[in-house]
């Protein structure tokens, strides 16, 4: 028996864009995949539409993909045996293919214009029939071509299909047959001498060894043409995983008008990235036990293709900022301080120094879902944070009253610093005093020192705002003054 070819797989994006959020999933397959099976992840730029492809967009997508985690062996910034890795830099490849196709006879040249192919195309969906080439240009004589390119009418190169029923093994969808007069004779150069996609993209992965394909549903209706390729250049076909489509909450395409649907975006809302590829990953996967929180070493552990669902899968925000939420909560705060610094507001960052803004992040760490929370979640450390109506509300009642006076003469007593222990203490101190207790006795201080009855761990808020600050709250609670 002939040994399994290594696993070699690929993500392939175009420098055209931000980088997607289904295009993100394809790539975290791909690393998953190849780091389960011990295999190499290539990464391959498809730059072939020049006018919409940029250099800029490129080293975007590789930073996107690099704050993912992804680890790829070869690929345009790292080199490998089977460059170039960018296809602009591969079109002697495709046009020496293509002309051997012409001298083989498995492809030929086309003269029709787009006016009049248009008008093909509408009258075989008038009689019903498939839209795909009707053969004009097939058998041309070479006396036709030379006059042709004579009187130089634009010409594209189409590749001669056979009429066959295609038959390959999807690992997501199973056995699928597809009918090549679906297609027709497809063009694989366009008439200003450049391949198109599934041209390109088979030559790609035949002269760089790709033995799996793992992407998007979308590209389903391509894998007839590029297998009819590769019988061409007598290569082995890869292994085809087309995975599920990822929709919006309301069932509909994923884009950007739903809001946080590229990586960029999600950077920006504060996501931790080990967070996106926790959820990204189970948009489409599942884990053998059920789990959901996982670990970029458990994934790779246990991922496998056999396990990635044929239905499509819906991006439920509220989803992925509760498991955010959990990373946040469990991630090491001074190795996570650098990035969540930047999202304190303004004036809590001209406010307070390093240290305590950093004991400030500490205190507010298990109540955010995202890091761009905090730019709410810090409010309560403005200088003189507004009183909402709720809060409002507790501090003026009688009881609150009392409560409020007796804490101002306790903290008035004395003269060290204020500590959350010592905080604690003093509050159950004017519990006993009062005999007032629960929310009747916590809300109104709370609510004095922060603006809000709910929060964080009040006595950390109280030893970051110190004696002299707390004392001004809660006499402005006590009078109810003017607000910030």
């Amino acid at each position: 028996m002939t040994p399994e070819k290594p696993v070699r797989v690929r993500f392939a994006p175009s420098p055209t864009g931000y980088l997607h959020v289904g295009g993100a999933r394809t790539a975290i397959f791909n690393d998953l995949f190849a780091h389960n099976q011990g295999g190499v992840l290539v990464l391959r730029i498809e730059d072939t539409d020049l006018e919409r492809s940029t250099r800029e967009s490129e080293e975007s997508l590789i930073k996107e993909l690099e704050w993912l985690g992804i680890e790829w062996d070869e690929g345009p910034d790292v080199g490998g045996e089977f460059g170039p890795y960018r296809q602009s830099e591969r079109s002697t490849l495709y046009r020496k293919t293509a002309d051997e196709f012409v001298e083989k006879g498995l492809a030929y040249p086309c003269f029709c214009d787009d006016a009049t192919l248009q008008a093909k195309r509408e009258q075989a969906v008038k009689e019903s029939r498939p839209p795909g080439y009707d053969g004009t240009c097939r058998n041309l004589s070479a006396e036709k071509i030379a006059a042709n390119r004579e009187k130089k009418i634009p010409e594209v190169i189409r590749f001669r299909v056979p009429e066959e029923t295609i038959r390959f093994t999807d690992v997501v969808r199973g056995e699928i047959e597809l009918k090549t007069k679906m297609v027709g004779d497809f063009v694989i150069v366009r008439s200003n001498g450049q391949p198109t996609y599934n041209f390109a993209v088979t030559l790609d992965d035949h002269g760089m060894e790709i033995t799996h394909v793992l992407r998007g549903e979308e590209h389903l209706s391509n894998t007839l043409r590029q297998i009819l390729v590769y019988r061409a250049i007598g290569g082995d076909v890869p292994r085809f995983a087309h995975l599920p489509l990822i929709l919006a909450e309301d069932r509909s395409k994923l884009s950007k008008r739903h809001g946080g649907s590229s990586v960029g975006e999600l950077r920006e809302m504060g996501f931790l990235p080990d967070a996106v590829v926790n959820y990204l990953v189970l948009l489409g996967w599942s884990h053998p036990e059920g789990k959901e929180i996982l670990g970029r070493e458990e994934l790779v552990q246990s991922f496998s293709v056999d396990r990635i669902n044929k239905s499509a899968a819906v991006y439920d925000k509220k989803k992925l900022r509760w498991m955010n939420g959990q990373y946040i909560r469990v991630a090491d705060p001074d190795a996570l301080f650098a990035e969540a610094d930047r999202y304190l507001p303004e004036e809590v960052q001209k406010h307070y120094d390093e240290p305590t803004r950093r004991q400030i992040w500490g205190v507010l760490q298990d109540s955010v879902e995202t890091l761009a929370n905090l730019a709410t979640a810090a409010s309560i450390f403005r200088s003189l944070p507004e009183l909402n109506a709720e809060a409002r509300e507790f501090v003026t009642t009688d009881e609150s009253q009392t409560v409020l006076a007796e804490f101002e003469k306790v903290l008035q007593s004395e003269k060290d610093p204020l500590t959350a222990d010592g905080f604690k203490a003093r509050l159950k101190d004017v519990g006993k005093v009062t005999g007032i207790k629960g929310k009747q006795l916590f809300f109104p201080v709370r609510g004095a020192l922060t603006g809000s009855v709910h929060g964080p761990d009040l006595a950390g808020v109280a030893a970051i705002k110190g004696r002299t600050k707390v004392l001004e709250l809660i006499a402005r609670a006590r009078t109810l003054g003017p607000e910030s």
